[in-house]
């Protein structure tokens, strides 16, 4: 017998592939009219791993008729869907980015000045203190990792249908983040302030370099293949380093041990993200917006789902006990 947060993970499984189809069939249309192309060696081996985890899931639901090992689906269904969509967010980002509308770097600067964070001091200071810039600059990096750890401990600790959501919010996440970057373009803060990476020599700006390369290459018509493995982030308001961080504290926050531990790294990397990542403030603070968006829409749907009240009004039941409505 398979409980009920398993079937009710497998129809949020299932229904996690209208996103991914979304942002793919986009792709597919924005490639030829952008005239981009993908580096058909790395995609095509990016995508057989995809698809190799996903076969195994769908062919054990096939013989089994049944979710008998629940940890083993979710788990490798779940990793097989996060591959898929960053092996389609990454291109499709560089698709948004070539719809060429003018940059806003100096409206973004000015809004961070108005609240009184100018990025420039923030920098400077970062830059004289190098044990903080080094930690920065490791904590900007942790976006990575999660994206394999959740689906893990998730599925290892039973909790499938939060897992599921944190797909969901995800996959939601950052089509909203592209789509709103298509249309406020930005480089970043060292780009806004006209100052060179060399200003700062104590912090890592490989990042910036890289974003300022590409989105450079992509207005000027210079950047036609893109590599999957060599892409940057190119998306600066919404900020989706922060956007992530706040995604990941949500799903492991009810995991004894892991919860508070996710919270303080996810929370240093939200601090690297103006200095290593060249994020405006108001990058960050849009971040957090989309992400919080999307956790709810998420829950909303699985309340919708379950035929329950909308989630604020739901009554308390044993799936919302065990950690979904955190």
């Amino acid at each position: 017998m398979i409980d009920t947060d398993s079937r009710t993970a497998w129809r949020l499984f299932q229904l996690n592939w209208l996103p991914i189809a979304a942002m793919g069939s986009l792709l597919a249309l924005g490639l030829p009219i952008t005239q981009l192309s993908l580096e058909p060696v790395a995609y095509g081996l990016t995508l057989a791993t995809a698809a190799f985890l996903l076969a195994i899931v769908y062919c054990h639901r096939m013989a089994k008729g049944e979710l008998a090992y629940p940890k083993l689906v979710f788990s490798l269904g779940t990793i097989g869907q996060v591959i898929l969509t960053c092996a389609i967010v990454g291109p499709l980002s560089y698709v948004a980015g070539k719809l060429n509308w003018p940059l806003q770097d100096q409206a973004l600067l000015a809004i961070d000045r108005a609240l009184g964070l100018d990025p420039e001091p923030i920098a400077r200071y970062v830059n004289d203190h190098p044990w903080l810039a080094n930690a920065l600059a490791r904590g900007y990096g942790l976006i990575k990792w999660p994206l394999l750890g959740i689906p893990l401990v998730l599925a290892l600790t039973a909790r499938y249908v939060r897992l599921q959501l944190f797909m969901l919010a995800m996959s939601l996440a950052l089509a909203v983040a592209i789509a709103i970057s298509a249309v406020v373009p930005a480089i970043g803060t060292y780009y806004g302030l006209q100052l060179p990476a060399a200003h700062f020599p104590e912090i890592n700006t490989a990042v910036y370099a890289g974003q300022l390369r590409d989105i450079l290459a992509l207005r000027d018509g210079s950047l036609h293949e893109l590599r999957p493995f060599f892409l940057s982030g190119i998306v600066s308001f919404p900020s989706f380093h922060a956007a992530s961080a706040v995604l990941y504290v949500w799903a492991l926050w009810p995991v004894r041990g892991i919860g508070g531990i996710a919270a303080a790294l996810n929370l240093l990397m939200i601090a690297a993200t103006p200095v290593i990542g060249a994020h405006y403030i108001i990058d960050i603070a849009g971040g957090i917006a989309v992400a919080a968006s999307a956790i709810w829409a998420a829950k909303l749907h699985l309340a919708w789902l379950d035929g329950k009240m909308p989630v604020s009004a739901a009554p308390a039941s044993p799936a919302w006990q065990s950690g979904l409505a955190e």
